[in-house]
């Protein structure tokens, strides 16, 4: 049987829940396990949490609670943590040209290897959150990005192997303050002029949910389309085909230098369409729309 696992907001505060027909089960009441009634605890005994879940029928369960009765949370509170791919959709790097990277074949200004950093986890924010743009920002911009939720600890995966180590997928904004992405008055050549905290890690900078699908359910991560609308409009119209470094890739990558844990999430980076490339940033007031093939959709807005 086919489920998704989210948070959800009860009276006693947020619980892990498991989504099935449309309506929401208490993962900790349906497994009868304690540690369960996190989404850390179920991550934390992925195998034999799946395989509970995907065999559960809806038929002998109680009613649950209808999804639109239902206060979602980030299907993480929090993540262990959060590595970003950072200029892996060659059309983004295009589209940044003149700003942050140079238009030229990442594979080769990389030396070959996929390239991360870290977002704090405390940035996460649910579905349908209205997120403040921070104070000392007038160019925040948006990302698209499939999220990859690790199910297993990773130390030294090899990228053949590094998809067993996935519980499931999620959708992710990669919220970026562009006008702060280098100090000013530092030399391009200091180690010191680059501003990873006010550009990627303000509060809310990470827009994820609405839930984790089970990577039993996704036949390919890598053949995936996704859109981005903004008020409406599209910006961002891709597939996760076109990252320059896949999913096993970048589990090779990370874990070859810390091992990963159940609970940590990957950002595997952003296509085209983002508001740089196209000299226009978010304004308060504004709804933005994500959909990834196979995973639903996330909507929050900014204010």
């Amino acid at each position: 049987m086919s489920y998704k696992l989210l948070t959800y907001a009860a009276p006693e505060g947020p619980r892990a829940g498991v989504l099935l027909n449309n309506r929401v089960h208490d993962a900790q009441a349906l497994a009868r396990k304690a540690s369960y009634a996190t989404m850390h605890g179920i991550l934390a005994d992925w195998d034999e949490a799946d395989a509970l879940f995907a065999s559960l029928d809806p038929a002998t369960l109680g009613d649950g609670k209808a999804l639109a009765d239902t206060t979602l949370l980030p299907p993480l509170l929090y993540p262990g943590q959060i590595w970003a791919a950072g200029a892996n959709y060659q059309d983004h790097i295009g589209e940044m040209a003149d700003h942050e990277y140079k238009a030229v074949n990442a594979k080769t200004i990389s030396g070959g290897r996929p390239w991360h950093f870290s977002k704090s986890v405390r940035s996460v924010a649910a579905p349908g959150s209205a997120i403040p743009l921070p104070h000392y920002s007038s160019k925040v911009d948006w990302e698209i990005e499939l999220a990859v939720v690790i199910g297993r600890q990773a130390s030294r995966v090899a990228a053949r192997d590094a998809l067993d180590y996935v519980a499931g997928y999620t959708i992710a904004n990669d919220l970026s303050a562009r006008d702060f992405v280098a100090r000013e008055g530092i030399e391009p050549s200091s180690p010191f002029r680059y501003d990873w905290l006010s550009h990627k890690g303000f509060d809310g900078a990470c827009p994820m949910g609405p839930w984790i699908v089970p990577a039993r359910d996704i036949r390919d991560p890598g053949k995936l389309d996704m859109k981005l609308w903004l008020d409406g409009e599209i910006m961002q119209d891709s597939s996760t085909r076109h990252m320059i470094f896949d999913i096993g890739e970048q589990i090779e990558e990370i874990s070859a230098r810390i091992t990963m844990y159940p609970g940590d999430v990957i950002l595997t980076g952003t296509p085209s369409g983002v508001g740089m490339g196209r000299g226009f940033f978010l304004k308060s007031g504004q709804n933005l729309r994500l959909w990834i093939e196979g995973i639903g959709e996330l909507e929050h807005s900014v204010v």
